[in-house]
Order: structure tokens, then C-alpha cells, then sequence
């Protein structure tokens, strides 16, 4: 819902994923039974639009997630019911900041991504960067990889390094002079980073994508 609220609301990556990352926080304090998911997740919006500076009306987010909740209705009447759910993501925000200790501000992997997929671009041959969809897989895995809380337990270097490696080896794409290579390219980008690392990432990944086959 973070995400397809997120898109309708014009959010940027960078919200989203503190949106995510905020809504991950608060679930690894607190049971996942012990408040309405769907609140904790416009709260995250609402918040994470504040944190990253691109501010939302509560108003929109309340009507696009009703939206989502309830496909083909009409956008809710400002009656009591809205300014009830209004408060109600009001008052979770300040809950969600008092459990987090108010530290919602987050480093994340983009940043180091686009940065290794310029460096790999200008480092491997034109021709098999270009017939190879390197860069909108990896992207697409960084965004997938926020359905699990990946971003709470590993660096976003690592996560950065990860994707990119996963992609590679979805297209079978071999860096140029690694295999002669002192250092790992990967060990290039990201000096602490291990193979088993990698791995584990890699490994989690691959779990939400088996866990989203069996959702009914």
C-alpha cells in the first residue's frame, strides 16, 4: 500500500523508502497486532513526507489510501468519520516518533547505487551494458527489496552492492578482468563488504519474491 500510495501521491524514491523504512522500525518495537497496520502505513507517508521534505496533505493521503482499501469508491466526505482518521494519523505519527526516540532519518542505498552503476557502466563494455537491462533491474530490486526489513539489517552500501551483484546475475553478466583481478569489484565499491554478505542478501531477496508467489 506504501508504495502504490506513494506513487499516486507523486512521492519520490527517497520518501518512499524512509516511508518503508519508518513503517519496518516501528513493527520491530512493537507486535504487529497491536495496531492497524493500514494507519501505521499513512502515518509512515505522512511522516516520511515531513522527513525528507516533501511535505503531503493529510487529506490526500487519507483519500488515496481509502482508494486503494476500497477499490471504485468515492473519495471520503469531509464529515466526522475523516476528521477521525485525520486525528488518528496525527496522533500515530507522534507515537511512531516517541518509539523511535524521533531518529526517523535514514541512510539509504540510492545513492551508492547510482553511483556504482555509473562506475560499472564506464568500467564494462558499451555494447553488453547496453543490450542488458542492468540498471533498471537493479533499481527495480532496491525498490522490492523494502517489502522486508532488508534496510533495518544491513548497510546501505552493501544493499547497494547486493542488488547490482543480483542483477549481473540474473542477465549472466560478467565484469570485465574480475576473475584476474586482485580485488573483487564488488570489494572495489565497498571495502567491508564479504561474499556471504552478498549472499544473505541476495538469499532475503529472493524470499519476498517467494513469499509474494504465495500470497492468495
Amino acid at each position: 500500500m506504501i508504495f502504490c500510495a506513494g506513487v499516486k501521491l507523486g512521492m519520490q524514491s527517497i520518501p518512499i523508502a524512509t516511508a518503508c523504512t519508518v513503517y519496518h522500525k516501528f513493527f520491530h518495537e512493537t507486535a504487529l497486532d497491536a495496531y492497524d497496520p493500514y494507519l501505521v502505513a499513512m502515518s509512515a507517508i505522512y511522516l516520511a513526507g515531513k522527513v525528507e521534505e516533501q511535505h503531503l496533505r493529510t487529506r490526500d493521503i487519507i483519500n488515496v489510501c481509502h482508494r486503494y482499501l476500497n477499490p471504485g469508491s468515492d473519495p471520503l466526505e469531509v464529515d466526522t468519520k475523516f476528521w477521525e482518521l485525520r486525528d488518528s494519523i496525527v496522533q500515530c505519527e507522534l507515537l511512531m516518533l516517541r518509539l523511535l526516540q524521533f531518529r526517523v532519518s535514514f541512510i539509504h542505498p540510492h545513492k551508492y547505487l547510482l553511483h556504482y552503476l555509473v562506475s560499472l557502466k564506464n568500467w564494462m563494455n558499451r555494447h553488453s551494458w547496453e543490450r542488458t537491462p542492468i540498471a533498471t533491474a537493479s533499481w527495480a530490486l532496491l525498490r522490492d527489496s523494502y517489502h522486508g526489513d532488508i534496510c533495518l539489517r544491513y548497510e546501505a552500501q552493501h544493499i547497494a552492492v547486493a542488488v547490482l551483484y543480483f542483477a549481473l546475475q540474473c542477465y549472466g553478466v560478467d565484469v570485465p578482468g574480475n576473475e584476474s583481478a586482485e580485488t573483487q569489484w564488488w570489494k572495489v565499491f565497498s571495502e567491508d563488504i564479504t561474499k556471504e554478505t552478498i549472499d544473505s542478501i541476495v538469499s532475503e531477496l529472493i524470499h519476498i519474491y517467494t513469499m509474494d508467489t504465495e500470497i492468495p
